[in-house]
């Protein structure tokens, strides 16, 4: 049977960043609550002329200079920060990158799960037609009302994959363990740009639906889990994967430790809670940063989306998956995220774009596409000098 996998994924951003110490000192609370409690460090946030469109693109356009646009005949957008409630994002993704018409786009929505769902639709393509690549985007921006309990755990983020036969990173094996079941533990209403979220209600469910996946996946011929070398999980906090790994232990007998948790969480301190793309920028970190070789290495991967979806799957590492390129542009892109203090945060969290006027956004962004306005009631994008001409 043919392997089929991640070939490649990439790692973008947001322009701003705000140090959550700040955002502690400001409230008068201890810093160590958000940066050990949590486990945060910071927190991206978009300028006005960025979005999960030009966060994806982006990610994708890096993709894209490297392996080209042969083969692609799918585009999946991952993501629970919708912008219009017909049209997927992802087409504004395929007009900003020059793809060619002959590709199909699809937006999946259900919370932080969804671009797992898009790599098994992915998948399923590919095993029908190998000679296809499949090209996934997820990109959120999570937001909470200012002065909430999840506040320090905002974010924003993309990461964009490249799903193929014979994948040069990470070889994804048939079974799988899923678990639903309908919490209201976090969702966002229609009428509403920020989220509702129970904490301890959602803490409850994503280890309840961790167990739950693994006892599916073990019940399908799963490996034991002794055969798993890393997990890697959906990170709305980088202490979450903590407390999950934990309890997998215990529910699973393994003996994982903390094994892997500093690697994989490098990124996600700093970039803050990506939903869609939390579990795939921790596992572009675990592979830029832990030090033994993974090659031939057995990982798990735990996605998990509100509500609540989850699945759990496995994959070896290939040969040559190290990409210190990757890891270069990464730290670049967050290092060079300018600063926010507390007052321009906050001024930043309350502009809120609305579609019913025109409007011209001003240039902020270094990034290569930008939000540029609305016309017609109908967003606008656009490149900019950054932007060079794909091969």
């Amino acid at each position: 049977m043919t392997s089929i996998g991640i070939h490649d994924l990439e790692v973008a951003t947001a322009h701003h960043v705000l140090d959550l110490g700040l955002l502690a000192e400001s409230k008068g609370i201890d810093p160590a609550k958000y940066r050990v409690g949590l486990g945060q460090d910071e927190m991206s946030m978009p300028a006005p002329d960025e979005d999960i469109v030009t966060m994806g693109a982006s990610a994708a356009w890096e993709i894209l200079r490297r392996h080209g646009t042969d083969g692609i005949r799918t585009l999946l957008f991952a993501t629970e920060s919708g912008l219009d409630q017909s049209k997927a994002a992802g087409v504004w993704v395929h007009e900003l990158l020059g793809l060619p018409s002959q590709v199909r786009v699809v937006e999946f929505k259900q919370a932080c799960y969804s671009a797992t769902a898009a790599i098994q639709a992915a998948m399923g393509i590919v095993s029908r037609f190998p000679e296809e690549r499949v090209l996934i985007i997820a990109s959120d921006v999570a937001r909470y009302e200012l002065d909430s309990p999840g506040e320090p755990t905002q974010g924003a983020g993309a990461v964009a994959m490249l799903i193929g036969a014979d994948p040069a990173i990470l070889e994804i094996e048939p079974p799988s363990g899923i678990h639903t079941a309908d919490v209201d533990d976090f969702w966002r209403p229609n009428d509403s740009s920020t989220a509702v979220v129970d904490g301890a209600v959602s803490v409850r469910a994503y280890l309840d639906a961790m167990t739950g996946s693994w006892d599916d996946l073990a019940g399908r011929g799963g490996p034991a889990i002794g055969d798993i070398d890393r997990v890697v999980y959906h990170q709305p906090f980088t202490k979450m994967a903590r407390k999950a790994q934990q309890r997998l232990d215990r529910h699973a007998g393994g003996s994982l430790g903390t094994l892997g948790l500093d690697s994989g969480s490098v990124y996600n301190r700093r970039l803050g809670n990506t939903y869609t793309a939390s579990l795939y920028s921790s596992l572009a970190s675990l592979l830029d940063h832990e030090e033994e070789d993974l090659t031939g290495k057995r990982l798990g991967l735990f996605s998990y989306g509100s509500g609540c979806v989850s699945e759990l799957i496995t994959g070896i590492v290939r040969p040559g998956y190290a990409d210190a390129d990757r890891s270069a542009r990464v730290r670049a892109a967050l290092d060079t995220r300018v600063p926010l203090d507390v007052p321009s945060y906050r001024s930043l969290h309350a502009l809120e774009h609305s579609s019913m006027n025109d409007l011209e956004t001003s240039h902020v962004t270094r990034a290569p596409f930008r939000f540029s306005g609305v016309r017609g009631r109908a967003r606008q994008y656009e490149r900019t000098d950054g932007a060079a001409r794909l091969p």
